[in-house]
């Protein structure tokens, strides 16, 4: 005896629960499924069919038909047993109608597996495929376990991280507190003025000393109304403010409520960001700015990218970068006015024309080289999505489809596809992701974490009333990655001064600003 497949299907053909045992592509399975009904008489009593290929051996049950589909030469007898035994299988993890069939497909197949093993009936009974597959496992407690200590000791690295911080926001606040009021606001404004001195060596006029200004000059700003009548107080309010709410979610903790964490120093990170781990960060980000036809063809294909720097501490800045980026037709650089462009251009080495001004430090990042990608083709879209629109009697169905390109593994994908006015969210008959309406904004969003290997392509189908195909476009789409398309990145940094190199971290990242089906 060889069961190919057992399946629940409804009066229709419509496939609910299919579990195959050969190897069998799915059109197969769909096509055997769907002729079944038309096979099946009215007013006749038989429990199976035969065709030229298969035979169906099955039993009505309510609404629904349970279907084994064997070859011709399997045992009738064996057959009808295992029919039995599934039958009454299906009554013990499901009621029997469609909504409840679907949403316990997992445990149905797991209980088919456990009577039939590649093809043939297993010597079992109810009770013990019910107890296989309530059965616990030593090994899955015990990584449940460990992953729970992992989150458990993250959570204490975090809160002993927000502590230091807040421990540093007070000992600022003193300190801010002390010397505003031996010094005095003018001893304030030429400290300041002293910073800007120090803080213009890369020229004034240019983009990058904007940056620097601008990093200057929030302190200048933010300062005199600390040193006023009462200088300090607001710092103090705040702190107190922020412990205040840290006693508070503290007590929510402790009745059960779960609190995010990163909601907790939320406060500080207002009026205070995070400093960096590393001295240099080099940001390398591109983005996608593409218009692509519905029916084929692309409207705008273009790549902007931007190699930016963030250096905490002036005596780091005293560098060049050493870069180096992928071949690619249509790209184009520009550098900023006080980059070397002769050394850019010869050695591909982004420095200062004048090697004694550093590059600006602070907070803010500062972009030195800008680059374009233009003239790419259909084929280099790391994205491409269609939609079939075809309206049926009263309802339109719209099948959706994504093909990602080998080159990038995507992140965080969103396809947003625009709706009719609706009364009621519409009904998605398939989907390879996850999927949210927005009633609001008249919007259904298809949401997938990750594309990689394992799911280059995908699909989606869902209903709603009858509808102009030209409604469901333009269709957003946003994802990030992890790599560009120029494939720029710094692979080291020289120090203009004596000792040792200084370490960076380096971000990439590909970004879809503006991407559209229209």
């Amino acid at each position: 005896m060889v069961v190919l497949a057992a399946s629940i299907i409804s009066k229709s053909g419509k496939a609910l629960v299919s579990r195959q045992y050969v190897d069998m592509s799915r059109i197969r399975i769909e096509g055997l499924l769907a002729a079944f009904p038309k096979l099946v008489g009215t007013g006749k009593q038989h429990t199976y069919l035969e065709t030229e290929s298969v035979r169906y051996v099955y039993q009505p049950i309510e609404g629904l038909y349970l279907l084994l589909i064997t070859n011709k030469q399997s045992n009738i007898l064996e057959d009808l047993d295992t029919l039995r035994l599934l039958s009454k299988l299906v009554p013990e993890y499901s009621a029997l109608d469609e909504d409840s069939i679907c949403k316990t497909a997992f445990e149905l197949i797991f209980a088919f597996d456990e009577a039939i093993s590649l093809g043939n009936k297993e010597n079992v009974t109810v009770q013990q495929v019910k107890q296989y597959c309530e059965m616990e496992s030593h090994e899955e407690k015990a990584h449940k376990l460990m992953m729970q200590s992992k989150i458990n000791d993250t959570k204490d690295v975090m809160k002993k991280r927000a502590n230091e911080l807040d421990k540093i926001r007070m000992e600022k606040g003193k300190l801010d507190k002390g010397y505003s009021s031996i010094s005095g606001p003018r001893v304030i404004e030429k400290t300041f003025s002293d910073m800007n001195i120090t803080g213009t060596g890369f020229g004034s006029g240019s983009s990058v000393s904007t940056d620097m200004d601008s990093f200057v000059s929030k302190p200048k700003g933010g300062r005199p109304s600390a040193a006023a009548a009462a200088p300090g107080k607001g710092l103090g309010m705040k702190l107190g403010k922020s412990q205040k709410t840290n006693q508070f979610i503290e007590s929510l903790k402790a009745e059960g409520e779960v609190i995010l964490e990163d909601a907790q120093p939320s406060s500080v990170s207002r009026s205070s960001p995070l400093l960096p781990s590393d001295p240099i960060t080099v940001t390398i980000e591109e983005k996608l700015n593409v218009t692509v036809k519905r029916d084929g063809g692309v409207n705008n294909f273009d790549v902007q990218g931007t190699l930016a720097l963030q250096v905490i501490n002036d005596a780091d800045g005293f560098i060049q970068l050493q870069i180096e980026n992928q071949d690619v037709s249509g790209l184009s650089f520009k550098t900023h006015p006080n980059i070397n462009k002769e050394l850019f251009n010869s050695q591909q080495i982004v420095g200062a024309k004048d090697p004694n001004r550093p590059f600006p430090s602070g907070q803010n990042e500062t972009p030195l080289v800008k680059w374009r990608i233009q003239g790419m083709n259909e084929s280099s879209l790391p994205l491409s999505v269609n939609c079939w629109p075809s309206v049926s009697g009263n309802e339109t169905y719209v099948n959706i489809e994504y093909e990602a390109s080998e080159m990038f593994d995507l992140n965080n994908v969103v396809i947003t596809i625009p709706l009719p006015a609706l009364r009621e969210a519409p009904t998605v008959k398939q989907i390879d992701g996850e999927w949210k309406y927005d009633p609001r904004n008249s919007v259904l969003e298809w949401s997938i974490l990750l594309i990689d290997q394992s799911n280059r392509s995908g699909s989606m189908e869902f209903i709603v009333p009858p509808a102009d195909p030209s409604t469901f476009f333009p269709i957003s789409i946003g994802f990030a990655a992890s790599n560009t398309f120029s494939d720029l990145k710094v692979t080291g940094i020289n120090p203009l001064k004596e000792g040792n190199p200084p370490k960076y971290a380096q971000r990439v990242r590909l970004v879809a600003s503006n991407y559209q089906i229209v």
